[in-house]
C-alpha cells in the first residue's frame, strides 16, 4: 500500500477529529472548524467528513491538511507521528520520527486528547469548494441527499455489528442481511454525492431526487428512529 493508503486504513476520520479537539455527538456531528458554526453541521464518518453548512469534505488526510494548512504528504506524516505509529512506518517510507506536533491543552488524566493550537487562526485551514456554477437550491439538494444517505448508512453499520450472528449456525436477523446486501450500494451513492466537482455532486443529487428511493429511505429511517424512542 502507498503511504496515504496505509494512513487511511489505520485511522478513521472520527479519530482524527477527536485527536485534534473535536467532540462528535452520538451521531458523529461536530461544529465545523472551517466556517462560523454554532450548531454542529459537520458529519465525521469513518472514511470521510462532510459539512452540510459550507460543503467542506474529504478523508482523514484532507481534514488534517485543512486544519493545519499542510500539503497531503505533510498531513500524512503528521498523522503517523501524532498517532504514534511512526516507528512502524518510518523504515518503509523514509519518515523521520518526531515528537507529537500537537501539545495537549487539557489537564487531568486524558493525555490522549490533543487540541488545535489556539494561536493558529482557523482561516488558515479553510479550503472550501467553490460554489460558482451551482445555485443555492442545488447545494441544498446535495446537503439533503447526504443527510439521508449518511443517516441510513449509520443505521446499516449499527445493524451489521448489533445483529451479526454469534455462530455460523445461527439464523441471520433480517436487519443483518439488509446491512450485508445494502451497505456497499449506499456507500457508493454517498461517495457520488460527497466527492467530485460541484457539478458532479449536483448531477448525482439530481439523479437521486428524480426517483422515490431517497424519500423512501428518509421515511424509513425516521420511522425506525421514532420506534426506537417510543
Amino acid at each position: 500500500m502507498s503511504l496515504y493508503q496505509t494512513v487511511k486504513s489505520a485511522i478513521t476520520v472520527r479519530q482524527v477529529g477527536e485527536m485534534y479537539g473535536m467532540e462528535p455527538d452520538r451521531h458523529g456531528m461536530v461544529c465545523c472548524p472551517f466556517h462560523s458554526d454554532s450548531d454542529p453541521s459537520m458529519k465525521l464518518n469513518d472514511t470521510y467528513y462532510y459539512c452540510f453548512g459550507c460543503g467542506a469534505n474529504g478523508d482523514a488526510i484532507d481534514l488534517t491538511a485543512k486544519l493545519f494548512d499542510l500539503n497531503p504528504r505533510q498531513a500524512a506524516e503528521k498523522l503517523i507521528n501524532d498517532f504514534a505509529f511512526a516507528k512502524q512506518c518510518s523504515p518503509q517510507w523514509g519518515l523521520q520520527v518526531t515528537e507529537r506536533s500537537c501539545v495537549s491543552k487539557m489537564e487531568g488524566p486524558r493525555p490522549d486528547k490533543l487540541w488545535l493550537d489556539p494561536d493558529k487562526p482557523p482561516a488558515n485551514a479553510i479550503a472550501l469548494p467553490p460554489k460558482r456554477g451551482l445555485t443555492d437550491e442545488q447545494w441544498a439538494d446535495i446537503a439533503y441527499c447526504l443527510r439521508v444517505l449518511t443517516d441510513y448508512l449509520d443505521l446499516l453499520h449499527d445493524w451489521q455489528e448489533r445483529y451479526k450472528p454469534a455462530t455460523p449456525e445461527e439464523p441471520h436477523d433480517p436487519r443483518f442481511e439488509e446491512a450485508l446486501h445494502t451497505t456497499e450500494t449506499i456507500e457508493h451513492l454517498t461517495d457520488c454525492v460527497a466527492f467530485g466537482t460541484p457539478q458532479q455532486k449536483a448531477d448525482a443529487a439530481a439523479q437521486l431526487l428524480s426517483g422515490s428511493y431517497l424519500l423512501m429511505l428518509e421515511e424509513r429511517t425516521d420511522r425506525l428512529a421514532l420506534a426506537k424512542c417510543a
